[in-house]
């Protein structure tokens, strides 16, 4: 604020587009082309980014420039995506909740839209692959310095055969009680079985359904990665 009250986060530019647009290229990079943006009040300008603008197409073919209308027609093809939406602010857990009709019985992969990650090999297709090695969750972790550390979830972990394999997840700690450096970034490959954990866990801190009390429960009952 006040640069997101009338203009949604994941629409401010990074350079020449969008920092959603970056997060969309980034799944599709990773082999993924079903895609769910879970959007609120307010973020109709998304969908829009990703639809056509027949106006706008006609007045770019008007003057001729077709490597526009190239790079429009790569951002309304790149997947198919669909939109749900989450109609009061009740948590990350609940957002993900509102795609599970959609999702089914499938491992899914959640991505946030604050969390940029610029690498040849995406982010995404990392966990990917390690999810299809270990057949457990897999989410990203990320080096912060000790002042940065209670804004995160923070995760306490075991070396096992070069695989840092999840103990505990502390929100946002005080400094002298974070386990680690190492905080969760917004990129997670999930088990279905996340939705029956969050359908039954209460709702925590500001009445919201939080996803890292369901990241517990889920890496008790069945192991989960760190990348």
């Amino acid at each position: 604020l006040p640069a997101s009250k009338a203009m949604p986060k994941e629409m401010f530019p990074i350079v020449d587009k969008p920092a959603i647009q970056y997060i969309i290229e980034e799944a599709v990079a990773s082999g993924i082309n079903d895609i769910i943006i879970v959007t609120g009040r307010g973020k109709r300008a998304i969908e829009d980014h990703f639809d056509k603008c027949l106006e706008l197409n006609h007045v770019l073919k008007e003057k001729e420039k077709n490597e526009l209308i190239g790079e429009l027609e790569r951002i309304e093809n790149l997947a198919d995506i669909h939109y749900i939406r989450q109609k009061e602010s009740l948590g990350l857990g609940h957002a993900i909740l509102c795609a599970k009709k959609h999702i089914g019985n499938e491992p899914f992969a959640v991505m946030l839209g604050d969390d940029l990650v610029l690498s040849k090999k995406p982010c995404l297709k990392c966990l990917i692959d390690i999810f299809k090695l270990h057949n457990k969750s897999v989410i990203a972790v990320s080096e912060l310095p000790t002042e940065q550390l209670h804004k995160y979830g923070i995760i306490s972990y075991q070396n096992i055969n070069n695989g840092l394999f999840i103990k505990d997840i502390i929100e946002k700690p005080r400094t002298k009680d974070a386990p680690s450096n190492l905080a969760i970034l917004g990129r997670y490959v999930l088990k279905p079985e996340i939705f029956d954990i969050l359908e039954k866990i209460p709702y925590g801190k500001g009445k919201e359904l939080q996803l890292t009390d369901g990241l517990k429960i889920l890496s008790d009952k069945d192991g989960m990665i760190a990348h």
